[in-house]
């Protein structure tokens, strides 16, 4: 998997997906600055990260969505919980094929973040972290997370193997953070 190329995939169900990054760059795992190296290098749920990282639970805003049959992709802000204030911007691709109609009505309806869903639905899952990115901000981005044009941040790939079949791709983007 081109990082760069599964970039592209992931973004290309959305209108405003090219405008999103001025740039993108695949950067290795071990090179990532904290605290954005804790936030993205594990093979964690980002909701459960983000709400241990920012001291408080996530709500999950969706943006957009997009339907090719059993597969559903949304586009969505994780905000720190009843506020405006977003942790992070994600794309994801989800195959509704590997898991039970239960779970898919809940992560269509859409008020819970899909880590939490997966986790109050005990599907067996792990992660596997597919690639870090550094993201300078294109207008899209910058709107989404409330940072300048042209600013940096980080995120990851990763895929989600719910049941032992790989049934999500995620981009998730770290709002800004002090860099230590």
């Amino acid at each position: 998997m081109n990082p760069l190329d599964e970039l592209k995939r992931l973004t290309s169900p959305f209108p405003d997906g090219p405008q999103l990054f001025e740039r993108a760059e695949h950067i290795a795992a071990s090179t990532t600055p904290e605290p954005y190296k804790q936030m993205l290098v594990h093979e964690h749920h980002m909701t459960v990260t983000m709400e241990k990282f920012h001291g408080c639970s996530v709500d999950v805003k969706i943006l957009e969505r997009a339907y090719d049959k059993d597969v559903y992709c949304r586009k969505i802000i994780l905000t720190k919980e009843g506020t405006d204030v977003p942790v992070q911007f994600g794309i994801v691709r989800f195959n509704f094929e590997y898991v039970t109609d239960a779970v898919r009505k809940e992560i269509e309806q859409g008020d819970t973040p899909l880590g939490r869903v997966l986790i109050n639905y005990n599907v067996l899952r792990h992660i596997d972290l597919n690639a870090i990115l550094k993201v300078t901000a294109g207008p899209g981005l910058a709107g989404y997370l409330n940072m300048p044009e042209g600013a940096t941040t980080y995120g990851r790939i990763a895929t989600i193997f719910c049941n032992h079949q790989p049934a999500v791709d995620l981009l998730e983007v770290s709002a800004p953070l002090p860099t230590t």
